[in-house]
């Protein structure tokens, strides 16, 4: 165990530029739960780190500033200043600015995640913790560290060797060219890291509950509709033996009169089939919503699967089902299906099932942000309407799926920044501005695909997804 009392030294470049990620590099940990300083700190001696321990965010700046760390774990929650203004303290000061400070924060904080990353962190580790993923996260950010002091120095020496040339000026502006190149490269090197570990983690995490709520409904509704099945026989059974006493016993007695006058028999007999009838397809139509939420989250495999495009989209509406009913603001939100003959995609489906989710919770956003500034009538007059068709381009062997709202349309400035990590035009704490960035990378980068949006405001937006067929 790691106490505030351990003794600090002080080095020079981190030991890890000609050796291993783990041996000698020093980390601060910084939570003020005894508990947790424990399980981390044991946890990364055991892999070979130095590590280093502070209760609040005043003296792990104290500490940073006598001896800068290599990494440092930070928690948001702490008391005296918390960690988002310890981050910001530290990234103001040159002394400890250039240190990588990674949060330890919940999985429901979202914005509080976005919140670090604009402050300077360079990522976040989820509570609770799991072992394996605080040491990739680790070593992946001074592995980070270590090519930009690498290729830092690297410049230094290029610098050196020109300004020894003759025609030092032109070649200095050559340098300048160069190192602008080389940090525009190692700027959306980092971005792309920090998006790629959000969202793995938002699909894991996603489909884990998903995956969760639909093996619990499962489970009960399956116990329910076999029992249906048996109970509508044996009612069937008792319906017919009491009709058959009524035909043998016609005059069954004054007390047994007065029972079946008072249950109204005659219509219990008639409207009992009914109500198990009614029972049946509603646990039918439940089973049906587990078998959507288990569709929509299946884990993705280290390969692409042959994938259903329309029962994605289906299941995806399905779940947005809730956000598409009528409100006290607004009336439902009309989704109209325009399926073309599509075949099986080769694909991550969940991943694609992301896309749709991205896209169309995009547009129910702005039907309710619509709806704030106008009255019931005037959208009851022109229905929000969704709609979504695809199509098979067997020229360019591909499917293509159109996702098209009549909302208010985007601008050309906003449609410019519209997929960059981080933009977004709601309102603070209803969206991160990683959705559809995020959707880009996994249609681009990941299948090989195309997405774009034409939008002209005040008329509506449509989002295409083109993936091609293997």
């Amino acid at each position: 165990m790691v106490s505030d009392r351990q003794v600090y030294v002080t080095s020079g470049l981190p030991s890890y530029i000609n050796g291993d990620l783990a041996d000698g590099n020093i980390i601060l940990i910084v939570d003020d739960n005894p508990a947790n300083l424990g399980l981390l700190s044991d946890l990364l001696d055991d892999a070979g780190f130095e590590v280093w321990a502070a209760r609040d965010g005043e003296s792990a700046i104290r500490k940073a500033e006598y001896a800068p760390p290599d990494i440092i774990l930070l928690d948001v929650m702490m008391p005296g200043i918390d960690g988002f203004e310890t981050c910001r303290r530290l990234k103001s000061n040159p002394l400890t600015q250039e240190i990588p400070v990674i949060f330890m924060t919940a999985l429901s904080e979202t914005v509080d995640k976005v919140k670090g990353l604009n402050l300077g962190a360079v990522d976040y580790i989820t509570k609770p913790f799991q072992n394996e993923e605080v040491l990739a996260r680790v070593k992946l950010h001074l592995k980070l560290q270590k090519l930009t002091e690498t290729l830092a120095a690297q410049n230094l020496l290029l610098k050196q060797e020109i300004l020894e040339r003759e025609g030092a000026e032109a070649a200095l502006h050559q340098l300048n060219q160069e190192l602008e190149k080389r940090v525009e490269e190692r700027t959306q090197e980092l971005q792309q890291a920090q998006v790629n570990l959000i969202q793995k983690e938002k699909m894991s995490a996603l489909g884990q509950l998903v995956a969760g709520v639909a093996h619990e409904i499962n489970n009960p509704i399956g116990c329910i509709v076999g029992n249906i099945i048996c109970a509508k026989e044996y009612i069937q059974d008792l319906i017919e033996h009491v009709k058959l006493y009524q035909q043998k016993f016609p005059n069954p007695g004054k007390e047994i009169e007065e029972h079946e006058s008072e249950i109204d028999l005659e219509y219990l007999l008639e409207d009992l089939p009914n109500l198990i009838s009614s029972m049946k397809a509603g646990s039918d139509r439940i089973h049906q919503i587990s078998i959507s939420l288990r569709k929509f989250s299946r884990s993705d495999t280290d390969f692409k699967t042959a994938f259903n495009i329309h029962e994605g989209i289906d299941s995806t509406l399905l779940i947005l089902k809730h956000r598409l009913k009528a409100n006290d603001n607004r009336p439902e939100i009309k989704t109209i299906k325009d399926y073309g003959d599509l075949p099986l995609v080769e694909c991550y489906p969940g991943q694609i099932n992301q896309v749709f989710m991205n896209i169309i919770s995009n547009a129910i956003d702005a039907f309710d942000e619509y709806s704030e500034s106008h009255s019931y009538e005037e959208i009851a007059a022109n229905p929000n309407t969704i709609t979504i068709r695809t199509e098979y381009s067997a020229a360019e062997r591909r499917a293509i799926v159109r996702i098209e709202d009549n909302g208010s349309g985007i601008s050309e400035e906003v449609k410019q920044q519209m997929f960059e990590p981080l933009f977004t035009t709601k309102a603070l704490g209803k969206g991160t501005g990683l959705g559809l960035s995020i959707s880009r990378q996994i249609v681009v980068d990941k299948h090989g695909g195309e997405l774009s949006c034409i939008s002209t405001p005040g008329i509506g937006a449509a989002f295409a997804i083109s993936l091609p067929i293997l």
